[in-house]
């Protein structure tokens, strides 16, 4: 993410909406090696053996597919191959080739990456009488950077009675780039530019093969993910190569009615991408061989939109919202929600130094042309104690795919399809901030709910925090057993029928409570502006 002063903040964020989550994730401590009692699975490839933490057992570095490499860079995800003797599986493998970005992350240059952990109750399959559900994390961190091992999933798993399996996915140019040459030989019916998609669907097809042997129910799988991996979580449930890979799904903060990639669009980035490499000749072969590190730099340099492409074979041949509306989209129970204020984060990290009044109102002219004088109407900077919080109010209510009204939308258009939906807001402002600017209130900013379910991701909760966190525990996994959210004590979820039916997730007495989310965040208003963001 690069700060671009003179551009409208609008298309500014547009480049950095799904780059946040890594900021946490490059915080977390992946889970340490374990000298505890390892524990022994045998998978559909051959032996493991994880270890014995407090009170779950771990698995870590699992091969879902083979490595790819050489010839099958910008392939689909191929079978893993068997192996001999015990794997080790007590410590995680490489991360996917990413580059550390000004916001955040960790440098890899590795493609041998497709590997997944696994988070049980220390109980054994063979002491339960049932399976237990399935929870499968996808990791944000814009597509471009962050791993499945950043994240502590054990309270899920030992708070929720679930099985937790989190996944590495290709980033960047390697999961991302939709070169038309690549579609050629076996794959000529296959768009290219969703391989960390499909690498997702090959995780979860492992799941339904294995997961049994670790005590899950591979006929009770939730998919959830958040920013980036919200993104993907809203493009598998369109998918028709994702059907029957998972039941539920829960989506955080991402709009699932948003615009992914068009076919073109996509195609055309790539192709700059390529030439900027020196493919210009046998394209595909040139692609497969180019060094990870350049080939990744050429990616960002473009600022190429790493998610799903639409449009152009079965893994995604419509946008999701037309997969919905037209009941074409894999219909399965649904969480949906985001942050009270998600902008902050971005406008807190573009401008760490206070703002004028003139330069609030500059950025809204070139960000909303001729519907600026409206929104400054509704959002005037002396309702606000400085003009850097009435900009990320503006951006938080409306106006793009993290936006509280976006998430209306996507509540009221799976409604509306029959399926039945949840709806949440996050609203601690006394979270622990990704990026803590001086000076400056990040509130519920982009990601601070995730150290509510992933403990230590971002600072330590305190007294009432932990109750929330053991609240949104509750939820959660009762949603991944049931299909229907609550917690323990905690006050009833209603079925989403209308933005009334939203959950407000505060901690404190009375801080969780169903609240009209879009009458607060001027969803009237927004519903009258033309879309900025595509």
């Amino acid at each position: 993410m690069r700060p671009m002063r003179k551009a409208p903040l609008v298309l500014v964020l547009s480049a950095a909406t799904l780059a946040a989550p890594s900021i946490a994730a490059s915080s977390a401590t992946a889970v340490p090696r374990s000298s505890g009692t390892s524990t022994l699975v045998r998978t559909d490839k051959g032996l493991v053996r994880g270890a014995h933490l407090h009170r779950h057992r771990l698995f870590q570095g699992i091969p879902f597919a083979a490595p790819p490499l050489g010839a099958l860079r910008f392939r689909p995800p191929q079978d893993a191959r068997p192996w001999t003797g015990v794997r080790d599986a007590t410590f995680p493998r490489n991360r996917c080739a990413q580059i550390a970005q000004d916001w955040g992350g960790t440098s890899s240059f590795s493609e041998d990456c497709l590997y997944l952990s696994v988070t049980a109750p220390d109980r054994p399959p063979h002491r339960r009488k049932r399976k237990l559900p399935v929870m499968v994390w996808v990791h944000g961190g814009g597509n471009v950077i962050g791993a499945g091992s950043d994240y502590n999933t054990s309270k899920l798993a030992v708070n929720g009675d679930v099985v937790v399996v989190s996944v590495n996915y290709r980033l960047g140019a390697l999961g991302w780039l939709a070169h038309p040459g690549l579609e050629a030989g076996p794959d000529r019916h296959l768009q290219a530019g969703n391989y960390g998609l499909l690498d997702q669907q090959a995780a979860l097809r492992w799941v339904r093969r294995n997961i049994a042997a670790f005590g899950g129910d591979a006929h009770n799988v939730t998919l959830f993910g958040e920013s980036a991996g919200s993104a993907d979580t809203c493009a598998n449930i369109a998918s028709p190569t994702a059907a029957g890979l998972f039941h539920k799904a829960i989506a955080q903060s991402y709009g699932c009615a948003a615009v992914t990639r068009a076919e073109a669009s996509a195609e055309a980035s790539a192709v700059t991408v390529a030439k900027k490499v020196g493919c210009t000749v046998e394209v595909a072969r040139c692609l497969r061989t180019v060094p990870t590190k350049r080939l990744m730099e050429a990616f960002n340099e473009v600022e190429v939109m790493p998610y799903a492409v639409a449009g152009g074979d079965r893994v995604m041949p419509r946008q999701p919202r037309a997969a919905i509306e037209s009941g074409r989209f894999n219909r399965v129970p649904l969480m949906h929600g985001n942050t009270l204020d998600e902008m902050r984060l971005f406008v807190g990290f573009l401008y760490p130094k206070p703002i004028t009044v003139a330069e609030y109102e500059r950025v809204i002219r070139e960000s909303f042309g001729r519907h600026a004088d409206r929104v400054l109407a509704h959002y005037p900077a002396a309702k606000y104690p400085e003009p850097r919080l009435a900009l990320a109010t503006v951006f938080s209510h409306g106006g793009n795919v993290l936006s509280t009204c976006d998430h209306v939308t996507a509540l009221d258009v799976f409604r509306r399809a029959g399926v039945p939906v949840y709806g949440y807001q996050f609203a601690d402002r006394t979270a622990p901030p990704l990026i803590d600017v001086p000076g400056y209130d990040e509130g519920a900013e982009h990601g601070t709910e995730l150290t509510y379910l992933f403990p230590g991701l971002i600072g330590e909760l305190k007294g009432p925090q932990r109750r929330l966190s053991n609240d949104m525990t509750g939820y959660w996994t009762s949603f991944a057993h049931t299909g229907r959210p609550g917690a323990h004590h905690a006050p009833h979820w209603p079925r989403y029928r209308s933005a009334r039916d939203v959950l407000t997730l505060a901690p404190g007495r009375g801080g969780i409570r169903p609240t009209d989310v879009a009458e607060a965040s001027n969803c009237a208003l927004w519903g009258t502006i033309d879309p900025i963001l595509p």
